[in-house]
């Protein structure tokens, strides 16, 4: 065992150093954190765009800030880096196929109930919450884009019990509590 890996003898954990040829290893690994499952929206030259994301995180109160990370390798990163305005959507557990439509086709907006959001971006209906962003920063993350958003008008949907949609190991799910 490597010595930067102390585990007792009985944790079942499975060590590895991130290197190119363990690139299988680190996205199970990263597969491990679940997280919700946005749509993000922007309006383009050509028309709606979206991209289903679960990279977004939420980072500041004052200024409202929120991040999230497309991949250098997506055909739609460009239009999001370049974009000064773009709206977030979280998904509610009953949102899968909203979800799968906007991973596979960022131009999925044909038979959906969507309007021009306060900045322009596209607004999708029945989301859980939504975050109309302005462009706030923009950083170079290896293979990713890291793109900080500015909330300029956000909303959320009253029902405290609506689940999200979750993502973890490559799977779609919902929270149930513990309690």
């Amino acid at each position: 065992m490597p010595p930067w890996h102390r585990c007792a003898m009985n944790d079942p954990m499975l060590p590895f150093i991130p290197l190119p040829d363990a690139t299988v290893e680190l996205r199970r690994a990263f597969g491990r954190f679940g997280t919700g499952v946005t749509v993000i929206t922007v309006q383009t030259p050509l028309g709606p765009l979206g991209m289903t994301a679960n990279s977004f995180s939420s980072v500041s109160l004052d200024p409202p800030l929120i991040l999230w990370s497309p991949a250098l390798s997506s055909k739609r990163h460009d239009a999001f880096t370049q974009a000064a305005h773009f709206a977030v959507h979280i998904l509610g557990a009953d949102q899968k196929d909203l979800a799968d439509s906007f991973a596979i086709s960022g131009n999925a907006f044909d038979q959906l109930n969507w309007s021009a959001g306060p900045n322009g971006a596209p607004t999708l209906t029945g989301c859980l919450a939504t975050f109309h962003c302005e462009t706030f920063a923009i950083h170079p993350a290896g293979d990713h884009s890291v793109i900080l958003g500015q909330v300029q008008y956000a909303a959320f949907h009253p029902d405290e019990n609506a689940p999200a949609l979750l993502f973890e190991q490559g799977r779609f799910g919902e929270f149930t509590p513990s309690d």
